[in-house]
């Protein structure tokens, strides 16, 4: 498959885009917004999943274990890698991302990761739809995150 590393303005702001809503859902909790970024049967794996199919399975297993545990978390929009296929139909990007997470006391810690989406969408003028994403913590980040203690 062909793809461009360099794609045009109107998908890099499109696809930028999208990772900018979906980091909106991760900040205010939106899993329902989140959800619809999304095809039904996406395929994800990260910190507190093996592969599993199907967006419920992933906000079940991933997001709700994550998302209340975290404050700050933000992508790195200036080192953002994207490709798009020729067709214009898939894009793949790749960037970090930071987040505060607690210890169990409650005390605040970095957590710095990375990750890689797939988009795809059924025409060039279509919105994008993640079909699937994959999360990795940085080396010597604690894997768990217990949340503040109110």
């Amino acid at each position: 498959m062909q793809f461009n590393w360099q794609p045009d303005e109107i998908d890099l702001s499109t696809v930028k885009a999208w990772l900018a809503n979906w980091q909106t859902c991760v900040q205010g909790l939106d899993f329902n917004k989140a959800q619809s970024l999304f095809v039904k049967n996406t395929a994800s794996f990260g910190t507190h999943m093996d592969v599993v199919e199907g967006i419920d399975a992933l906000e079940k297993n991933q997001w709700r274990n994550v998302w209340p545990n975290i404050e700050e978390f933000e992508w790195d929009f200036d080192n953002i890698k994207i490709g798009v296929s020729a067709d214009r139909l898939m894009a793949f990007l790749i960037t970090t991302w930071t987040s505060k997470g607690f210890d169990e006391e409650a005390n605040p810690f970095d957590r710095p990761g990375r990750t890689t989406v797939i988009l795809s969408r059924t025409s060039s003028d279509a919105p994008w739809l993640g079909v699937h994403t994959h999360f990795s913590l940085h080396p010597g980040t604690p894997y768990r995150t217990f949340g503040k203690i109110n």
